[in-house]
């Protein structure tokens, strides 16, 4: 068995998350598209206290493609992971953007800093 899948079901287990049913399948399309398997759980922490704070009926909980008044919606988690996963791969980590504060600058460029320091947080618990 997968360590990496166990501790992310730990985690989600503490903070309630609807993520917990999907920890595996975090870990098998961060491996697809070469991302460290904790950074979608730390962003989805980040931006919605890993999913626990979400447009209703949306499965985003990372604020992708959120703007206002804008919502993209997800059919499923599964979905949301898998779009989030190639969207970082091909948008961020391909271009160089590999720290949250790197990423940061382009994903929520109006954060004072907090973001990338949250996000590093929980990279660091999921360690």
């Amino acid at each position: 068995k997968d360590k990496r899948v166990a501790i992310l079901k730990s985690f989600f287990r503490k903070y309630d998350s609807p993520l917990y049913d999907h920890a595996d399948f975090i870990v098998k399309v961060s491996d697809k598209n070469g991302l460290d398997y904790r950074l979608i759980p730390a962003i989805a922490m980040q931006e919605s206290t890993a999913c626990k704070v979400i447009p209703y009926g949306s499965h985003n909980c990372w604020g992708w493609g959120i703007y206002g008044s804008l919502v993209t919606r997800f059919d499923s988690y599964p979905e949301a992971i898998e779009t989030v996963a190639k969207g970082l791969k091909k948008g961020y980590i391909d271009q160089g953007l590999t720290t949250p504060k790197e990423i940061m600058a382009k994903y929520t460029p109006s954060s004072n800093g907090s973001w990338a320091k949250g996000v590093g947080i929980v990279l660091g618990v999921l360690e």
